[in-house]
């Protein structure tokens, strides 16, 4: 299943404080429909967002188990769902934090 996130703030602390208190209580209702997986689409964003959003996707897969949660962020549809493509046939991967770009 995949869930959009954002758009979030520019600024780092103010993205992850609207990810922790507005979008993830919602995103814990999408486990109940998620199936095996479910995979976080953001936006793409500065380099100082990447610790904030790694950290809350490991934290979130480790939490949820057997669930597997992934986050891909980007603004290619196609490489965006070539890679949502590889998450969901890969049944090993978790708690992982992709940035993708185009071909």
């Amino acid at each position: 299943m995949l869930v959009p996130v954002g758009p979030l703030p520019d600024d780092p602390l103010q993205a992850a404080a609207r990810f922790h208190g507005e979008v993830l209580p919602g995103l814990l209702a999408h486990l109940e429909q998620a199936g095996d997986h479910l995979t976080l689409v953001f936006d793409p964003a500065s380099f100082p967002h990447e610790d904030w959003r790694r950290a809350a996707i490991a934290t979130l897969a480790r939490e949820r188990t057997p669930v597997r949660i992934n986050a891909i962020a980007g603004d290619d549809p196609a490489a965006l769902a070539a890679t949502a493509h590889y998450i969901a046939h890969a049944p090993g991967l978790t708690g992982q934090y992709l940035i993708v770009a185009p071909d």
